[in-house]
């Protein structure tokens, strides 16, 4: 069942209606959803908070909160990846912190002349303890050379099929970066994401880019990172 496709596009749907939640999956089960999602529980993490991107610092842009209600998973606990070294692309992919972070948050940034069309941004922030994110680009790094034939993702809430990965030459950020591309179909269609993973520090900045509408409406994509929020987010790192 390739469910985040949709879930995919539902989330960034939402995004885009000040995250009023509606809508669902052709592909849904009827399982039962966790009683609370990351989005519901207690309020943001004071860290991740703080160094998290503003509108004012991405003029042009809307930063709105991240509703996991369609996620592919609800933690990173819940993700698993087939085969196994490509787990670290499934959490990249689907806002979830990789490591073993202290606090983690998640934004959506669309820009606000966009109306209901294009390309949405996720941004996730982690923090760790001392150490504890140094392993995390090199994680990400060695996934992306295991895994540019594809791999499946696999959460509590479904499954998603990655055809092919392959690494991409990102802008220097941070203390260390690494960015990557991953292609997946819907309904017969193709459509490109993008990921960019930045270490600064003891904090990991995670960005993912995908176009939920044009996978609603039948149209391929390629999702682009926008230039203007990756500068301003890793800036922000230090």
């Amino acid at each position: 069942m390739n469910r985040s496709v949709p879930a995919l596009a539902v989330l960034c749907l939402a995004a885009l209606t000040a995250c009023g939640g509606g809508g669902g999956s052709e592909n849904s089960t009827g399982e039962p959803r966790p009683s609370a999602t990351r989005s519901q529980q207690a309020a943001p993490a004071e860290r991740p908070a703080g160094l998290m991107v503003t509108p004012a610092e991405v003029k042009g842009f809307a930063v709105k909160p991240y509703d996991d209600e369609f996620a592919l998973a609800n933690s990173s606990s819940e993700m698993t990846a087939d085969p196994p070294a490509c787990a670290p692309l499934a959490l990249a992919m689907n806002q979830l912190p990789l490591g073993e972070p202290q606090e983690d948050l998640t934004r959506v940034l669309a820009p606000e002349s966009q109306g209901l069309n294009g390309t949405q941004t996720y941004v996730t922030l982690a923090t760790y303890a001392p150490g504890g994110a140094q392993a995390v680009p090199a994680d990400v790094k060695k996934a992306v050379e295991a895994c540019g034939d594809g791999f499946t993702a696999k959460g509590s809430n479904g499954s998603t099929v990655y055809e092919t990965v392959a690494g991409q030459d990102v802008a220097p950020a941070g203390e260390e970066t690494v960015g990557f591309t991953a292609t997946t179909s819907y309904q017969g269609v193709s459509h490109t994401v993008h990921t960019q993973v930045v270490r600064a520090g003891d904090v990991v900045g995670v960005y993912f880019a995908a176009d939920g509408t044009a996978m609603v409406n039948g149209r391929t994509s390629d999702a682009k990172l926008p230039p203007a929020v990756v500068k301003a987010q890793s800036a922000k790192l230090g």
